[in-house]
């Protein structure tokens, strides 16, 4: 097993129609907006951008995330990711009942030298932290989704 690499799965469930959760996702310059744990998102040019996470843990993990699929029919976002993290992330939205059942999928391996030298003491620590920011974040785009 590669303690450094992970693999992240979240179902979210939102009183919204796909294509205003798509509208809302797909504007990653405003995550901090309504996502505690997203403290800056810096666009570089049209397709990239950096982004500063931090959950618990008083560490701050910087990556450049730049856009390999933009499809709002399918409704699909999906960027590479490198830096603190290198690997991908996707955003899948598909319609369920009245809502949206929005399902977020992440493969990273931590290139992080802390994270790396922490990577097997620390794995359940950073399990955890990834779970709270997700539950975080789904409240913060339910509320926001409630809002507009």
């Amino acid at each position: 097993m590669d303690w450094c690499r992970y693999r992240f799965r979240s179902v979210w469930r939102l009183a919204a129609p796909p294509d205003a959760v798509y509208a809302v996702l797909e504007r990653a310059e405003e995550y901090p907006r309504w996502w505690p744990q997203v403290r800056e998102v810096v666009p570089i040019d049209e397709r990239t951008g950096t982004a500063r996470f931090r959950s618990l843990l008083p560490y701050d993990l910087v990556v450049t995330a730049e856009a390999r699929r933009r499809d709002p029919g399918a409704r699909v976002l999906e960027v590479a990711l490198s830096g603190d993290l290198d690997g991908w992330a996707r955003w899948t939205l598909a319609l369920e009942g009245v809502g949206t059942r929005a399902v977020y999928e992440q493969e990273v391996e931590v290139r992080s030298p802390l994270m790396r030298a922490l990577a097997v003491p620390g794995r359940p620590v950073f399990r955890a932290n990834h779970a709270l920011m997700m539950r975080s974040g789904r409240r913060g785009l339910a509320a926001l989704l409630r809002a507009v």
